[in-house]
């Protein structure tokens, strides 16, 4: 609201913002030509900052100090796996024309954490953030599935969703196991009729920690066309999550 608005606040953070990888280091001028201030405010803010160690001088030129970095720390800190996959998860439905998702597991299901759809609609149940499925029966859920120890399918009730469903204990125990191996999953028409999927995992430090995937029509082209570009994706969220735990 108007009447709590801190315009001593909003001035100094202007001054922050006024410098950039074009402008690392400026004069006071410059610097209040940039955000718009009159030179006095802009030098009493500059000094302000100064006394914080937010900014650093060098005769008359004022540049920020890596502290500024702490401004950023608690959105960082708060960054979870949605957040981080979401972009990378959009950049890659627009290259391939596809729909892509990236969920976990929790118990026998998956359950989607982040979801970029494409134009065309490709099943019957509307997916968004919170849907679930029987792991078993889906391509993030078999990369998700093959990475757990022991027995993956103990005390798993295994039935069949389509046709095509491999409901077979030591068929999918099999199944399973190729997917540790290779690291991908594809599934064809075993959750819905008419819908195929390939999926990766994502890991970091602490192994698994989620799996993404392409859906595609079942007419269309093989989805191992798209492996690289899918494996690509998992790797900048894996190195992104890197980046925000260090």
């Amino acid at each position: 609201m108007a009447d709590e608005f801190v315009q001593s606040l909003a001035r100094g953070l202007s001054v922050i913002t006024a410098f950039d990888a074009e402008h690392p280091a400026m004069t006071l001028s410059a610097v209040a030509a940039r955000a718009g201030l009159t030179r006095a405010t802009a030098r009493r803010l500059l000094h302000t900052l100064v006394e914080l160690g937010y900014v650093r001088v060098d005769g008359t030129d004022f540049a920020l100090t890596p502290q500024v970095l702490r401004l950023g720390t608690a959105y960082l800190a708060g960054l979870g796996l949605p957040e981080v996959a979401q972009p990378h998860l959009a950049e890659l439905s627009a290259r391939v024309g596809e729909s892509t998702s990236a969920a976990i597991l929790d118990g026998d299901d998956i359950v989607y954490i982040a979801r970029v759809a494409s134009s065309h609609r490709l099943m019957r149940v509307g997916i968004t953030v919170g849907t679930r499925f029987p792991a078993w029966a889906t391509s993030m859920g078999r990369v998700l599935l093959a990475d757990r120890p022991g027995d993956p399918l103990a005390d798993v009730e295994l039935r069949p969703l389509t046709p095509r469903t491999v409901t077979d204990p030591d068929r999918l125990r099999g199944i399973l196991a190729d997917v540790h191996t290779h690291g991908y999953a594809v599934v064809d028409e075993e959750l819905e009729v008419g819908l195929r999927s390939i999926a990766v995992p994502v890991r970091t430090a602490d192994g698994v920690v989620a799996a993404v995937n392409i859906s595609l029509n079942a007419g269309s082209q093989d989805p191992e066309t798209h492996l690289d570009d899918l494996r690509a994706t998992a790797t900048a969220i894996s190195d992104d999550l890197a980046a925000l735990a260090r």
